[in-house]
């Protein structure tokens, strides 16, 4: 591995020193996404940023002849996609669309395609339900053959409201109807042969939730386990069937933490642990391509991680890491003999580069930047730290200091995530590190209710928006200012989602500890944003609150109160935004307008919750920088001008 680790320590050089770099820097769209190997390793389909816009690439990887195929999704979103066999891949895209009543929709269908690109198929008809692209299984014998489960009508009364799921050749466009919709089933699960084996839905007319089973295709399911919805209760579902038919891996909680167990399917009991962690959850399982065998565990602790128990990944994983020491690398794709490898290496202070590997030659290639303008430059270094709410909670919280700056009493960020079911983690982060540029320290806490940290850590979150999960917050900025690495006279609060909700509440809260609060796609109103998702505030542990702990949604309704505003506030929404619709910002504007109150709304026209426009990123960021030099400066404007021309 010698060749391997001096092509990496060439490539990862120091950065030659800069002042500010330019927003653009910060906004641009990610220029590769998520690439995946073609089965053979001969061909690569990924996601790249072109001119602002994304598009689905497929390239071979050797001189064959053969021309790179760029499929431009246009307004829709291009939300996955997998290879089939080395012909074909299948995709997954969404859009809005006006299905009823004159009422927009967000509605995902999956679409085949030819590694050439020649050849495009949608795999159901335009008319087709909301959901629409949820692939549940893919041939391992060479064949384009998929499972596809989906909805036939967007009405609750029609049968086909729930999913049913068909066989469906690629490349012949021949379908076969595998399982009918089953009344309130509305997840299908196929085991490594395709044998459609689970379904989850609800008990008609309860809060029930039930588990059906069957050991192959030609036995009628049985409801074989249910569990109550707001009874601290949850559903055994198996990850990866085993070969045998009668085992299973899944992963549950065990002693308040997530971890990867074996599981009888004859008793639907857990059986042995198979790996665990003290402190945190596992997230998730990694199987071989026959979906039988179990190749590796994702974790996340100060960040995402996959033990691959496969000794033949973890060898590579291991020869990787040691030659490039202190980088995160991450196996992105492999090809079914475990032979070429796409593995991504950075840091939380770089973006990283995409590589292609070879095991037989132990050969690495760079084939691309995942941000072409920063490229491989090291910017703010990133820390995991904790501290102690003022209940005695421990919250674990990923520290962001500008470059090259003294650490005392710096202008300080705080910028708690969206979910809020979710987690922030040592990783690059094109908001911070933006901040971090500007001369700010950004904490980014895990408070109370955040995924990752155990059971009990997520049930101190229910029933607490805006309340001991607000106080979690309000104490990181206290633990950074007795650190003496915030000065609590520039202390200012940005978020988005929830995040941006949480804004909204420290604003309306009062003003202490911040100067001024931003909010990007923020919820102001809890009871409307219900009305209009019904799986609003839905999370784990979340239908407790609402029965027992917080009936009250006006109480913690920053809408409500905007007379209580008490520092300026900055609000950004994107009009296309499907997740928290746009009004949820512009009624609060319009309220504390008339209030008197200091607000400034940016409404982006074709902005969606999850800034896939690079235009609407620069504008964001242009707008925060603007808010924050007028209401929180990072420095004189004397010293900033100087920054800026190198004086």
């Amino acid at each position: 591995m010698k060749y391997l680790s001096v092509m990496i320590g060439l490539f990862f050089g120091a950065a030659a020193a800069q002042a500010e770099r330019p927003i653009e820097d910060f906004a641009a769209l990610p220029a590769i996404e998520s690439p995946k190997l073609s089965p053979s390793g001969t061909a690569v389909a990924m996601a790249i940023n072109r001119e602002g816009e994304q598009m689905l690439v497929i390239s071979p990887l050797i001189s064959n002849g053969k021309a790179a195929a760029a499929i431009n999704v246009g307004d829709n979103d291009l939300n996955w996609w997998t290879w089939v066999n080395d012909d074909w891949l299948v995709a997954g895209v969404g859009g809005v669309k006006n299905m009823s009543a004159g009422e927009d929709w967000y509605i995902t269908r999956a679409v085949a395609v030819s590694s050439d690109g020649t050849k495009i198929k949608w795999l159901v008809s335009e008319d087709a339900g909301q959901n629409a692209d949820d692939i549940i299984w893919t041939a391992k014998d060479g064949s384009a053959n998929v499972l596809l489960a989906y909805q036939s009508s967007i009405y609750y009364e029609d049968e086909g409201f729930f999913p049913q799921v068909d066989m469906i050749d690629l490349a012949s466009g021949k379908k076969k109807v595998i399982v009918k919709p089953v009344r309130h089933v509305s997840n299908w699960y196929a085991d490594g042969n395709g044998v459609v084996r689970i379904g989850i839905g609800t008990q008609e007319g309860s809060r029930m939730m039930r588990l059906l089973y069957r050991k192959t295709n030609n036995d009628l399911f049985k409801t074989v386990e249910r569990a109550f919805l707001g009874k601290d209760q949850s559903l055994l579902v198996p990850h990866i069937f085993g070969a045998d038919g009668t085992t299973a891996i899944t992963v549950a909680e065990k002693d308040g933490f997530d971890g990867v167990f074996s599981m009888n399917l004859q008793t639907f009991e857990l059986g042995e642990k198979i790996h665990g962690l003290p402190n945190y959850d596992v997230s998730g399982v990694h199987s071989d391509r026959s979906g039988t065998q179990l190749t590796g565990i994702a974790y996340t602790d100060q960040r995402s991680r996959v033990r691959w128990v496969d000794p033949i990944i973890a060898d590579v994983q291991q020869a990787l890491e040691q030659s490039v020491p202190g980088k995160d690398v991450r196996l992105m794709s492999m090809d079914d003999a475990h032979t070429v490898f796409i593995a991504k290496i950075g840091a939380a202070s770089a973006p990283g580069s995409f590589y292609l590997f070879d095991k037989r030659t132990a050969k690495m290639q760079r084939f691309g930047f995942a941000n072409d303008r920063i490229k491989g430059a090291s910017l703010a270094p990133v820390k995991s730290v904790r501290f102690a709410a003022r209940d005695g909670v421990e919250i674990e919280a990923i520290l962001t200091l500008p470059k090259d700056r003294p650490t005392n009493k710096l202008p300080f960020i705080v910028m708690p995530h969206g979910g809020p079911f979710a987690r922030d983690e040592e990783s690059w982060d094109w908001w911070a590190q933006f901040l971090a540029d500007r001369g700010y320290a950004v904490l980014q806490p895990n408070y109370r209710g955040s995924s990752g940290y155990g059971s009990e850590f997520a049930k101190k979150g229910a029933g607490q928006w805006g309340m001991a999960m607000q106080d979690d917050l309000d104490d990181a900025v206290q633990w950074a200012v007795e650190q003496s690495i915030a000065d609590p006279a520039r202390v200012c609060i940005v978020g988005a989602s929830y995040g941006g909700y949480a804004a909204m509440r420290a604003a309306e809260r009062g003003a202490k500890p911040y100067r001024c609060a931003v909010s990007y796609a923020g919820v102001s109103d809890l009871k409307v944003m219900r009305r209009y998702d019904g799986q609003f505030l839905n999370g784990r542990f979340a239908t407790e609150w609402l029965r027992e702990q917080a009936p009250d949604l006006d109480a913690v309704s920053p809408i409500k109160r905007p007379q209580n505003f008490a520092i300026p506030i900055l609000l950004v929404h994107g009009k296309k935004d499907r997740r928290v619709p746009y009004k949820q910002s512009a009624s609060l504007a319009e309220k504390l307008q008339k209030a008197g109150k200091s607000v400034r709304y940016v409404e982006q026209p074709l902005g969606d919750h999850h800034f896939t426009r690079e235009a609407d990123r620069i504008e964001f960021l242009t707008e925060l920088e603007k808010f924050l030099d007028a209401r929180n400066p990072a420095d004189s404007p004397i010293t900033k001008a100087a920054a800026v021309s190198g004086g």
